[in-house]
């Protein structure tokens, strides 16, 4: 009782000297604060680094591989991936720069960059701008890819190269409709001209040879991953209404409906799958139900026709999304692998858009080495001008995370999971401003080292220069200026990579059948996060 008396005596004495020197309400104000920038223009080592807990040289041993369901070295030790993307200008720093970068990152314990947005027109990428197409590379942009690797790999940090992100096409490129096009989500996985121009891209890419390193990418054991296709999904452009073929003016953002041409070709594949698949009664039947004549090809499920479909006629139509899919990744796999001798782990896209089914993507996925997921707590909501298109503002809810376990990221991530299969997150993030970002780093690192997850990747360092930048976030989304959540990036890495955070030593499955992963993509938003029909 005394030792307790005596504690109390004690916290009370120093709570009121706290109070005695504490500031009025009037006097904290902007001028009393201390500024806490981060700078990324110095050189030499820091006095906290974490630089001791990787691997130089990246690959020195081998290529990371797949056993027994994780991420492996050489040797067959665990490889867990504490990363961070770089897009657009942030993935490709002037030479002068990229020594510095790469050292911070290393001191930051970071092991792997994602290199994301990087299929652009320059400065923001890698492609020639003063072509009329978008199939050769800008010379001096390769070159800043190539030294940026370069001085990753030295320091032990591994490379993730993502294929197909943010390209726009172009006249020369002989792309149907290119300018109402866009990027071609979903358009990439059954237009055979955009396949030819996706492999004609990995090889470029792959087959150039690194001067600093001396090796192909396809050879480069410092490259741990290739990804095919980013939050880019036909079965998910199928329910969000993005393959209806009514667009008429160019496309502002990323997530549009395709062209007229691409959405009458969808539907000749359709109708052609269907003559191998189903009865002509039940094609003759399923046309009259449609109201068109009995030669005319049946038309597509829209999305305000789902719930008056039956289950055959819907699930009829998902399966062939998802086979387009899977004929897509396995033709993309053996390309890679067999043309281009690619060693690398091998991921086809991304779960992502939790408002819905993660399911039938993970049913596409999964037929690749590792499986990945996205998610963002509250992501911003753009506000548009309804005549101009123009962004006008943005909103975001800006309430703790720790308050909904259900909608958490954790729980968001946790549905994409595959027994058997190496789980990445290749993107996540607490997007700026919202107030209670601090929980979103160690929260999730702590999570994915219970769930023995294989990697995380936080979105992202930047999309610009760092090094030269004015100390202020940089926006919604990168971490190189924002000083809470760099300084977290390092506990992080400390939680996941040193393993202070043990794997749970049980693990809970959940089954799904065919039938419920197909009847999950007209299961209400309400239904989150697991969908179970």
């Amino acid at each position: 009782m005394t030792a307790s008396l005596n504690y109390i005596q004690a916290i009370t004495a120093l709570l009121a000297g706290l109070a005695a020197h504490s500031l009025t309400a009037a006097e904290i104000t902007p001028e009393n604060w201390a500024d806490y920038t981060v700078s990324w223009n110095t050189n030499g080592t820091r006095p906290a680094s974490l630089a001791s807990i990787l691997e130089p040289v990246a690959g020195k041993d081998g290529f990371i591989r797949v056993q027994n369901g994780h991420l492996v070295r050489p040797d067959g030790r665990r490889f867990r991936i504490w990363g961070i993307n770089a897009t657009m200008q942030g993935a490709l720093p002037a030479k002068e720069a990229a020594p510095v970068v790469a050292q911070r990152l290393a001191e930051t314990g970071i092991n792997c960059v994602r290199f994301h947005f990087i299929d652009r027109p320059a400065p923001a990428g890698l492609l020639d701008a003063n072509r009329d197409d978008s199939q050769t590379f800008d010379e001096n942009q390769l070159d800043r890819l190539d030294y940026f690797i370069a001085e990753l790999k030295k320091r032990g940090i591994y490379s993730d190269l993502n294929l197909n992100v943010g390209r726009r096409y172009r006249a020369g490129d002989g792309v149907k409709e290119y300018e109402l096009l866009g990027v071609g989500k979903g358009a990439t996985y059954f237009d055979p001209r955009l396949i030819a121009l996706q492999k004609d891209y990995a090889r470029k890419l792959l087959t150039h040879r690194n001067p600093y390193t001396g090796s192909t990418y396809a050879a480069e054991p410092a490259v741990a991953i290739v990804e095919f296709l980013n939050e880019n999904s036909l079965v998910e452009a199928w329910f969000s209404g993005r393959l209806l073929g009514e667009i008429k003016t160019k496309p502002r953002d990323v997530w549009s409906d395709v062209p007229s041409s691409y959405a009458e070709e969808l539907t000749r594949q359709f109708n052609e799958w269907l003559r191998t698949k189903v009865s002509a009664e039940t094609l003759a039947r399923w046309r009259t139900e449609a109201g068109v004549a009995p030669d005319a090809p049946l038309p597509r499920l829209r999305p305000n026709q789902f719930k008056s479909a039956s289950a055959e006629r819907f699930q009829t139509e998902a399966a062939f999304y998802l086979d387009v899919e899977a004929k897509f990744f396995k033709e993309m796999a053996r390309f890679l692998r067999e043309d281009l001798k690619v060693r690398q782990v091998l991921v086809g896209n991304s779960d992502h858009g939790h408002y819905k089914s993660g399911y039938p993507i993970v049913a596409g996925t999964s037929l690749l080495d590792a499986v990945d997921g996205h998610v963002y707590w509250q992501h911003p909501r753009y506000i548009n001008d309804p005549q101009t298109g123009q962004r006008r503002g943005f909103e975001i809810s800006n309430t703790p995370m720790v308050d909904e376990p259900l909608r958490s990221t954790v729980v968001q991530l946790a549905r994409s999971a595959v027994a058997g299969k190496p789980y990445i997150v290749s993107e996540y993030n607490h997007p700026f401003p919202n107030e209670y970002a601090a929980e979103g780093v160690p929260i999730l690192a702590a999570y994915a080292a219970l769930q023995d997850w294989d990697g995380l990747f936080a979105y992202t360092l930047a999309h610009g220069d760092i090094v030269q930048a004015p100390a202020k976030v940089g926006g919604h989304f990168d971490f190189a200026l924002e000083p809470v959540k760099m300084a977290q990036l390092a506990v992080g890495a400390m939680l996941f990579l040193r393993g202070d955070v043990k794997p749970s030593p049980t693990t809970h499955l959940r089954s799904y059948t065919r039938a419920q992963v197909l009847e999950s993509i007209r299961m209400s938003s309400s239904e989150t996060p697991f969908f179970t029909p």
